[in-house]
C-alpha cells in the first residue's frame, strides 16, 4: 500500500507518541536494549576475527614441534639442514621463545629471541628489525624491544628504562628498553618483548644448541605441504607439524565454540523482542482502539489510520535502533566492551589487554534493522488495519 507523505499527519504522530509517554519510552528502552547486546557481541566477534585474520597471514607455512612423553621439549638446531634437504622446503629457521610470567602485575609477556642479521620467519618479525640496531649505545649491556602493552605494565611497575629478568637459576638479568613495538596486529605485538637469541637463552636458561621450535617456509606450491608433511615425520616420528592451515582450523573451532555463548545471548534477546512483538500484534488497548474509533468517526479512512500508525512505529523502532547501534559503538570501539569482550576473549587477566579494532560491515547493520524495524511495524499495523476496518459505533462501543 503506498502513502503520500502528509507533514500534518507526522506531527500528529508525534504527539501521539508523547501522549502515551510511559508505555512507548519502555517499549523503546527494551528494542534499544536489545540491539545494543546484539549488535555489541557482533562487533566484538568481527573484531576479534579481523585481529586474528590479520595475525594468520603473517605466520610461517609450518612450525615444528618435538613431543617427548606428550610433553613438548627443545628441538636440536643441528636438525636444521637434514630438513632444508627435503625437497620442497626454501627455509628452515629455529626459535627461541617462550612465556615470562611478571609476578606483580599477573600477566604473561611473550619474549622472542631475534638476531638482526638472521631471516626473520614473519612479516611482522621483518618490519620490526628493519629499524632496530641492536648495537645502538645505551647505559645497559643488553636491550629489548617491547610491545605498547608490555611498556604499559612496565611503566606501572617502575621500568621505565629497563627490566629485571629472574632466570631459572634465581639470578637477576638486567636487559634495557630500547624502544616500542608499534604495530597494528594487538593481538600478536601487544605483549611482545624481542631480544637477542643469547639473551633469550639465559632468561629462559636453554643450552643454545636447542630451540623451542622450528619453522619452515615452502618453496613448492602450497598442495604439496601435506607431502613436505609427511616426509617430516618420516625423517624425525618425535616432530608435530602445525601448518597454517591447522591453525586456521584452530581459530575456527574456538570461534564456534564461543559462538554458542552467542547463540545462548541471542535466543534470550529474540526470545524477548518477539514476546513484545506478539503481544503487540495480537490487540490493542482500549485507549488506542478508542483513538482509532474517534478518529474513524471524525472522517478518517483507514488508508489515513494505518499511515499514522505506520508513522508512530517507524519512529519508535528507528529511533530505538539508531541509539541502540550508537550506543554499542561507543561501547565496543570507545569503553573497549567490558565484560562482553570476555564472552570471546576469556576472563584471564594473564594476557594485557589489547584495543579491539574498528570493523564495521553494511550486511550487520541491514541484518539488524530488518531484525527489529520491520519486524516491529508489522506488529502494529496489523492489530490497527483490524481496528480500523470495522464501523466506529462499534469500536466507540
Amino acid at each position: 500500500m503506498l502513502f503520500s507523505f502528509r507533514w500534518l499527519l507526522l506531527e500528529y504522530a508525534v504527539r501521539s507518541l508523547f501522549r502515551r509517554f510511559g508505555k512507548n519510552f519502555f517499549i523503546f528502552f527494551i528494542l534499544s536494549f536489545l540491539i545494543f547486546i546484539l549488535s555489541s557481541v557482533l562487533m566484538i566477534a568481527e573484531s576479534i576475527k579481523a585481529e586474528l585474520n590479520a595475525t594468520l597471514k603473517t605466520l610461517p607455512d609450518m612450525t615444528l614441534q618435538r613431543f617427548v612423553a606428550g610433553r613438548q621439549t627443545p628441538i636440536p638446531v643441528s636438525r636444521v639442514d637434514a630438513l632444508l634437504e627435503i625437497q620442497g622446503v626454501g627455509s628452515v629457521t629455529p626459535r627461541i621463545w617462550g612465556y615470562y610470567y611478571f609476578k606483580p602485575a599477573g600477566v604473561n609477556f611473550s619474549v622472542v629471541g631475534l638476531d638482526a642479521y638472521e631471516e626473520p620467519y614473519s612479516a611482522t618479525m621483518a618490519r620490526l628489525i628493519k629499524d632496530v640496531d641492536w648495537t645502538q649505545q645505551h647505559s645497559h649491556a643488553m636491550t629489548m624491544i617491547v610491545g605498547e602493552g608490555v611498556k604499559t605494565i612496565l611503566r606501572e611497575n617502575y621500568y621505565n628504562d629497563f627490566f629485571n629478568f629472574i632466570t631459572p637459576e634465581g639470578q637477576t638479568k638486567k636487559v634495557g628498553i630500547a624502544g616500542v613495538f608499534h604495530s597494528d596486529l594487538a593481538l600478536e605485538a601487544n605483549d611482545l618483548i624481542v631480544l637477542p637469541k643469547q639473551t633469550a637463552y639465559e632468561i629462559f636458561g636453554m643450552n643454545a644448541s636447542d630451540a623451542t621450535d622450528i619453522v619452515l617456509k615452502v618453496s613448492a606450491n602450497v598442495s604439496e605441504i601435506p607431502t613436505i608433511v609427511a616426509k617430516i615425520i618420516e625423517k624425525f616420528p618425535d616432530l608435530r607439524v602445525v601448518t597454517r592451515d591447522d591453525i586456521r582450523v584452530s581459530y575456527q573451532n574456538i570461534f564456534d565454540y564461543k559462538s554458542g555463548f552467542f547463540l545462548a545471548l541471542f535466543c534470550v534477546c529474540a526470545f524477548a523482542f518477539f514476546i513484545i512483538v506478539y503481544d503487540k500484534s495480537n490487540a490493542l488497548s482500549s485507549e488506542e482502539k478508542k483513538e482509532i474509533g474517534i478518529l474513524k468517526a471524525l472522517g478518517w479512512d483507514t488508508d489515513t489510520v494505518l499511515q499514522e500508525k505506520f508513522f508512530e512505529s517507524f519512529i519508535l523502532s528507528l529511533g530505538a535502533f539508531l541509539f541502540g547501534l550508537a550506543t554499542a559503538l561507543f561501547y565496543v570501539y570507545a569503553l573497549q566492551a567490558p565484560l562482553l569482550r570476555a564472552i570471546f576473549t576469556g576472563y584471564s587477566a594473564l594476557k594485557p589487554p589489547f584495543a579491539l579494532p574498528y570493523t564495521l560491515s553494511s550486511s550487520m547493520i541491514v541484518l539488524l534493522f530488518l531484525l527489529s524495524v520491520p519486524v516491529y511495524i508489522a506488529a502494529t499495523l496489523i492489530p490497527a488495519w483490524r481496528t480500523s476496518i470495522v464501523d466506529a459505533d462499534e469500536v466507540l462501543r
